[in-house]
């Protein structure tokens, strides 16, 4: 059975303005052209994936050489889905099927969204977004990333938005529902909410893919696969989430052990502790774990994923991925130090490449898939195994005091750009001097609101006029700053509190 033939010849090549079609073109071919050529895509080499290049030099990953080795890695997988054994096949193409390149196109365009200065910068903004600006649903990455494919950029078919087809759109939607739809919903334990959505209980997601004025365009893009449940991402989204989980565990400890922040001791202690430990960490309770002790802070990851994914969590795999993690990372590849010789640099790419593959050929696919899951996962030794590998990111890098200090510094200037933004938006004498293209994003976001006001009425409140208005300012504002470079950002808000010194430089193009 040839699952070529039997997806996407629909609906989901479809697009929400028709063009004339290209002899010889496929379309998810132009749609994966369309993203690259983006000027949101170009962006990406100079925002920060972790740490800045400024800090570390050439080899750390930006956000642009993250999102192409995800494009890689998720075209591997497809393929890999694509030469499986028939009842793979058959599932797949039964649940919507599995393009290689409508993947490679979510993956291309799934970090357009994120704003300067990284994950810490992602938070800042949703901060000051909801209450600086007073925007309900505030600010989530990977619902900026939809907003631009759908509204935000332009080609030749639309003014507004890429005009892709809707497997594309829907491929990019990991968390497809929007932030305020879950405030009421019933409360729920963790391990009974999907990925990303937080606690629950009227909270509002943690996670979501579609901000409300895109939630028409979410549902739009979905309705072409009434096989896929209700909250659960179509099988070419888990394939570039799952991509972008593997190069993110994989790449980034690359990244760290060439820049010598990765080293042998501290990581040896940690995994060496828990596994010669069992019995000491059986005895305590959680409030007893001190995670500035070895050991105690894998501990306090295990005891956290077998909570929340007691369905596929188990504690003889999970030692045994840790048990792989210390064999091959510690006393492989961090054994000897990073010296930026050749031996060292094959060492690193052996390492990376090795994990790569294992990972991306470790892929399992269910037809009913549990809450946290999807149609498309990883195996269960490959899923214990990527836990442990971010643990060791999060733990020896991440959670370093000199890289929260360097980040706490850079998101004064996301609450600074927003405040003097604003301050100059709402000052009568001036505000007809800022920037055109924030003016443009204030009169066509407050034009959206009102579609969403004229539609769904309930989701506004009693907001009259003045409050579209304000909503459609506050939209474009952070449509503003999260379109920045971490360069623009700093140099923006260095103008806007008269530190700058190259006035002409800094603001042209702005």
């Amino acid at each position: 059975m040839d699952i070529r033939n039997t997806t996407h010849q629909d609906g989901g090549r479809a697009r929400a303005v028709t063009e004339d079609s290209r002899p010889g073109e496929d379309e998810f071919r132009i749609d994966i052209e369309r993203i690259r050529f983006s000027p949101y895509f170009s962006r990406l080499s100079a925002v920060t994936q972790v740490i800045p290049q400024a800090g570390a030099g050439t080899v750390v990953h930006n956000r642009l050489t993250h999102s192409l080795k995800v494009s890689a890695v998720a075209r591997s997988i497809a393929i890999g889905l694509r030469n499986a054994d028939e009842p793979t096949r058959k599932l797949v193409a039964e649940l919507g099927g599995c393009d290689p390149v409508v993947v490679q196109a979510a993956a291309a365009a799934h970090d357009l969204g994120h704003p300067p200065f990284g994950h810490l910068g992602e938070q800042e903004l949703d901060r000051v977004a909801r209450h600086t600006l007073g925007l309900p649903d505030g600010f989530e990455g990977n619902a900026q990333s939809f907003r631009i494919l759908t509204a935000l950029d332009s080609c030749d078919a639309s003014p507004r938005g890429l005009n892709l087809t809707r497997a594309v759109r829907a491929a990019v939607l990991k968390y497809p529902w929007t932030r305020n739809e879950w405030r009421a919903m019933p409360d729920r334990p963790p391990q009974l909410l999907p990925r990303g959505v937080g606690l629950g209980g009227g909270r509002g997601a943690v996670k979501y893919s579609a901000y409300d004025i895109e939630s028409l365009e979410m549902h739009d893009a979905l309705s072409v696969f009434p096989q896929i449940s209700n909250h659960q991402q179509t099988l070419e989204c888990s394939v570039m989430d799952i991509a972008d989980d593997i190069a993110y565990a994989v790449h980034d400890l690359d990244d760290f052990h060439r820049a010598g922040v990765l080293q042998y001791s501290p990581v040896s202690a940690e995994l060496r502790h828990w596994l010669d430990s069992a019995k000491e960490f059986t005895g305590l309770q959680d409030h007893e774990l001190d995670q500035r002790r070895p050991g105690h802070g894998l501990e306090v990851t295990w005891r956290r994923v077998a909570d929340k994914d007691p369905a596929i969590a188990d504690a003889e795999a999970f030692r045994a991925s840790v048990q792989r993690v210390c064999h091959d990372l510690v006393e492989g590849l961090l054994s000897l130090p990073y010296d930026g010789g050749l031996d060292a640099d094959r060492a690193v790419t052996a390492f990376t490449r090795r994990w790569i593959d294992r990972l991306q050929a470790s892929i399992a696919v269910e037809r009913n898939p549990g809450i946290r899951s999807g149609h498309v996962r990883l195996a269960d030794e490959a899923w214990h195994d990527v836990v442990v590998l971010k643990f060791v990111h999060s733990r020896f890098v991440l959670d370093r005091s000199d890289l929260a200090l360097y980040q706490r510094g850079q998101t004064r200037i996301i609450k600074s750009l927003a405040e003097g933004l604003a301050a100059w938006l709402d000052d009568p004498q001036d505000a007809a001097r800022a920037p055109r293209r924030l003016h443009d994003s204030i009169e066509a976001a407050t034009e959206e609101y009102r579609q969403l006001h004229a539609s769904s009425p309930a989701l506004l409140g009693n907001g009259g006029r003045l409050e579209i208005e304000r909503l459609g300012k506050a939209r474009a504002i952070v449509d503003y700053i999260a379109s920045f470079t971490d360069a623009q950002a700093v140099s923006v808000n260095a103008l806007l509190t008269g530190t700058a010194e190259g006035i002409w430089e800094v603001g042209r193009g702005l």
